[in-house]
């Protein structure tokens, strides 16, 4: 049975000091939620006070409506999968997976019926009798993740799983645990610093740094709405710009970058009249290349053909470089040192205030 996870002003304290203040985090019973941050956010923190190992100096833990903060970590059922793996190297595959149910008394006949039937799932069956020496990275992680489920937690915590994992298996291994996670329905808590790994496997994502959520939201809402500057430069890339939105007696709004302007529809200013400076984030597919005489003065510094895509480095007559990442097709060949203009997207960019902490654009949110 999968469970939902309640922080309600969940503080963390070691000494004096306190890294996590008053966190608040409803994750919903079967779903993949992602903890994403830089090294030192809190992350980690979080998954262990989930799993019982840290202690909690104020607020509640809940499963569903249990309060957990004192419960000990084996009266959780929570399965964990390490970034080590954490396998046994004297017990072989079936061994491995069969030992937790051995912990519970699970009575043979079940335990095999349940190791035979979770090997099927993370599709490992062929490797049951081998030893871990005798597997590869890959296979090993599917080991962990069958011993991790075979004891049916009410929830699965994962921590950086796939750190140890060369790059072409690590995006093998993210599918195959969405598609394990999807399968078997238990709700999933998955601690990563790679926001790319978090964007392909997670049905929301809550984004930290020093121990404070700044966004939560499925990855296209992160993605194409961040809550601030922080999370628009943490999940892909983008390009920040300086600029100024002057806003008309009758509510229109004009972005203008330098002497570039254009109308900039869908900001929350309806009580805001006159001009304030803003940072913008640009993604690289957000610029448009035009013939427009009025359109941002650039010179394109470098042009990289990917096929499908053109990837352009252009110089602003700012000095500023921006990353522009153009249909090659619609591009055509361009070459260092020609001259293009540039407009931007209205619909797609993000304007923040000047500290770059609230975000203005309609549709966005913490």
């Amino acid at each position: 049975m999968s469970v939902a996870i309640s922080f309600r002003n969940i503080v963390k304290k070691y000494g004096d000091t306190t890294v996590i203040p008053e966190l608040s985090l409803n994750i919903r019973e079967g779903e993949f939620f992602t903890l994403l941050g830089p090294s030192g956010c809190g992350k980690t923190t979080l998954l262990r006070m989930i799993a019982g190992f840290n202690s909690i100096e104020g607020g509640t833990l809940e499963f569903n409506d249990r309060v957990m903060n004192q419960v000990a970590p084996g009266k959780r059922n929570i399965g964990m999968v390490f970034q080590n793996y954490a396998i046994f190297p004297h017990l072989n595959v079936t061994q491995n997976v069969e030992f937790g149910l051995e912990n519970r008394k699970i009575g043979k006949p079940d335990r095999i019926q349940r190791v035979k039937e979770i090997l099927k799932v993370v599709q490992i069956e062929p490797y049951k009798d081998r030893m871990p020496k005798n597997l590869s990275g890959g296979q090993q992680q599917r080991v962990a993740l069958a011993r991790a489920i075979v004891i049916r937690p009410d929830v699965l915590l994962m921590d950086e799983p796939l750190s140890n994992l060369d790059a072409q298996l690590r995006v093998d291994m993210r599918n195959a645990i969405k598609e394990i996670q999807r399968e078997v329905g238990i709700t999933t808590v998955y601690v990563t610093h790679d926001q790319e790994e978090a964007m392909a496997v997670s049905d929301r994502i809550a984004v930290m740094k020093s121990g404070v959520i700044q966004h939560i939201g499925t990855p296209r809402e992160i993605y194409q709405r961040p809550a601030n500057l922080f999370v628009a430069t943490f999940i892909g890339r983008t390009n920040i710009m300086d600029a100024v939105i002057s806003t008309s007696e009758d509510g229109r709004a004009e972005l203008h970058i330098g002497e570039y302007s254009q109308p900039m529809p869908g900001l929350k200013m309806d009580e805001w009249r006159g001009s304030q400076d803003v940072k913008l984030s640009v993604r690289p597919e957000e610029f448009v290349l035009s013939d427009d005489a009025h359109g941002l003065a650039g010179k394109i510094v470098s042009s990289v053909f990917l096929g499908l895509n053109t990837h352009l480095i252009v110089e602003l007559e700012s000095g500023q470089h921006v990353e522009i990442i153009e249909q090659s097709a619609a591009s055509g060949v361009m070459e260092p040192g020609e001259t293009v203009r540039l407009k931007v997207n209205p619909h797609k960019i993000n304007v923040y205030d000047a500290a770059g902490e609230i975000n203005l654009t309609r549709g966005a949110s913490i």
